[in-house]
């Protein structure tokens, strides 16, 4: 008899479950129509690596190479903060501490250095809160090791745990070898996983974000002002970095709301700043001007079902816990492909709530919604008779897929 004990581990592999849902009067199906050239085209960019994303679902209205690993510049502190304002939450920083301004920081990001700084003086000690207005604000290298030293110790330490956390967050193209995103050749990170952090600071600390939109700081009597072009340009914006080193030209996350839409745009490779400024005004006007937000699943609500196996009963309901929406062009009747995947089998006992699934919608090509599903009910071990009868189910099923597999290569 195969217990839930005595079964043999028996491999993973994800699980696809295709969903015919209705936005409107439009079908989602298993087949998209393709979107040739016309009034709603994207404009003309001259940067090389850009993606437009909705703030509320993170779905995605346009992209270009925007999975490719690049050299991130001052963007990079946008990871650095993430690591300040986290440190903050957990209370390890208050924004009265004051930390030191080290002989390295001074040498590698003060006034000396030749790159973006603040202006802080070596061996002062400068309050946390002047510290994040002089990375957010003026992008100061100084400001940006000092929370690397006073949070790791050293740079080399606090630029391993930015890896690790970008891990944590998903974010899987990102790796960091300092803080301050001066070249490294290993010290990239696409802009979607850009545009992911963004939002993910937007959403997890609200009461920081509106440094982002801070126009100017002074320190040591030296005013500075903030380099976002795109927050004297009338269009909503309100954040949040731009960056620039001679390996990536010209970067830029920026964000704005319009009627109570939020878009975040990643752009790097423009080769000026104006060209880098237009750019980034023409996607956001474009996203807004061009796209409606349609409602796709109600809070709350059950999309899919999951198999379960040794479970009390043998399906668990995928709940989507937010209102889902997706942006698509206005005046089109654009059919998307719509599924539920996970990694399964999955085995009992299953927690209600816990995510065990993704909500994936595609437009065409273009991936436009990656959304969590969680369990809508506990599943608990079922007997031993029903755990048998899976065990023997899934071993029967495991030989179907590993015949056929060796079947293809044949």
């Amino acid at each position: 008899m195969l217990g839930s004990s005595g079964r043999r581990n028996l491999g993973r592999s994800w699980h696809h479950l295709f969903l015919f849902i209705v936005i409107g009067l439009t079908p989602l199906c298993a087949h998209a129509q393709s979107q040739g050239p016309g009034p709603n085209s994207p404009p003309q960019t001259t940067a090389t690596h850009v993606i437009l994303m909705d703030y509320e679902n993170g779905s995605f209205l346009y992209e270009k190479a925007a999975d490719t690993p690049i050299p991130p510049a001052s963007l990079t502190k946008l990871m650095t903060m993430e690591l300040v304002f986290q440190a903050i939450q957990e209370r390890r920083l208050t924004l009265e501490q004051e930390l030191f301004i080290s002989p390295y920081a001074w040498r590698n990001g003060g006034a000396r250095s030749g790159g973006s700084t603040m202006f802080a003086s070596v061996n002062s000690r400068v309050k946390v809160e002047d510290l994040i207005q002089g990375v957010v604000v003026v992008s100061g290298n100084d400001a940006a090791i000092a929370f690397a030293e006073a949070l790791e110790g050293n740079e080399t330490l606090f630029a391993k745990r930015m890896t690790e956390r970008a891990g944590e967050l998903g974010l899987k193209s990102a790796v960091f070898r300092n803080a301050t995103g001066l070249n490294d050749p290993d010290h990239k990170i696409s802009v979607r996983d850009l545009a992911r952090l963004s939002r993910h600071i937007i959403s997890e600390y609200p009461e920081f974000f509106p440094y982002y939109s801070q126009r100017e700081f002074t320190w040591n009597k030296i005013k500075q002002q903030n380099r976002n072009p795109l927050l004297d340009m009338g269009i909503g914006a309100d954040g949040m970095k731009t960056g620039y080193i001679k390996e990536s030209g010209y970067s830029l996350v920026g964000t704005a709301v319009q009627s109570d839409n939020r878009l975040i745009l990643v752009i790097t490779g423009s080769p000026s700043m104006k060209e880098r400024g237009e750019d980034a005004r023409k996607l956001l006007e474009w996203g807004f001007k061009n796209f409606d937000p349609r409602s796709l699943v109600k809070e709350g609500s059950v999309v899919a079902e999951a198999q379960v196996f040794g479970g009390d009963r043998g399906r668990v309901p995928l709940v989507s816990e937010k209102k889902l929406r997706v942006f698509l062009p206005k005046g089109t009747n654009d059919r998307l492909l719509v599924r539920a995947t996970y990694l399964g089998p999955l085995r009992a006992p299953v927690v209600k709530g816990t995510e065990i699934a993704r909500l994936k919608a595609w437009r065409g090509e273009r991936l436009i919604l990656d959304a969590p599903l969680v369990a809508g009910d506990d599943v608990a071990k079922g007997g031993i008779f029903r755990r048998a009868f899976d065990g023997v189910y899934e071993l029967a099923v495991d030989l179907v897929r590993t015949a056929l597999s060796n079947f293809k290569r044949t």
